[in-house]
């Protein structure tokens, strides 16, 4: 994998880099790295590592906290000059199509890791090592990781690129994703205390 194009993307939370990454140019939904202007890789850079969720992210879904996450990080990443790769691992790594079964497994009584599980699937398909190779390819070595997920932070225990803290990214739970986030905290290990 490796830097396929890049342009200069202005945001309302600033100015970013959009860097695609790609085995090849010929690939329709490459990983993205947004870079924030006053990026500087000699200083430990704030990071996020975010896995696509159109429901979320693109349509505001109120079922899960991505589309919040996604702005929170962004804000934060602008104020402090970091990163946020964006990996296309959509619904957890199990793509959009399997994600709407499993949301309609959840509207008749199933949590979100029962429902993938009654699909046959993995609770979490996703992999990080694609970040990792990211940052080092964008020539990164400390971050600083806005994440709860105690898996993005293992991640990087044999990797190149050291982890000097973990920065927590918790939004307010609305009606609609509490039960959710009570799941991904009870039964994924996810690093929020939720009442």
């Amino acid at each position: 994998m490796k830097k396929q194009a890049e342009a200069l993307i202005p945001t309302s939370w600033g100015n970013f880099t959009m860097v695609a990454f790609a085995d090849n140019d010929k690939e329709w939904m490459p990983h993205l790295a947004l870079i924030h202007e006053n990026f500087n890789p000699i200083e430990p850079v704030l990071t996020r590592i975010h896995s696509e969720c159109i429901t979320g992210d693109l349509f505001g879904s109120k079922r899960c906290d991505c589309g919040e996450q996604l702005s929170k990080a962004l804000y934060l990443i602008a104020q402090k000059g970091g990163i946020l790769l964006y990996l296309r691992q959509e619904g957890r790594g199990i793509g959009i199509i399997n994600k709407l079964k499993a949301y309609n497994l959840q509207d008749v009584g199933l949590n979100t890791v029962d429902a993938n599980l009654h699909l046959g699937l993995e609770v979490d398909a996703r992999h990080y090592d694609i970040a990792v190779e990211m940052l080092e390819t964008l020539g990164v070595e400390r971050i600083c990781l806005l994440t709860n997920n105690p898996d993005k932070i293992d991640a990087f225990e044999n990797s190149s690129i050291e982890v000097l803290k973990r920065v927590p990214l918790v939004v307010p739970p609305q009606k609609e994703n509490l039960e959710y986030l009570k799941t991904k905290q009870d039964e994924m290990g996810h690093l929020f205390n939720l009442l």
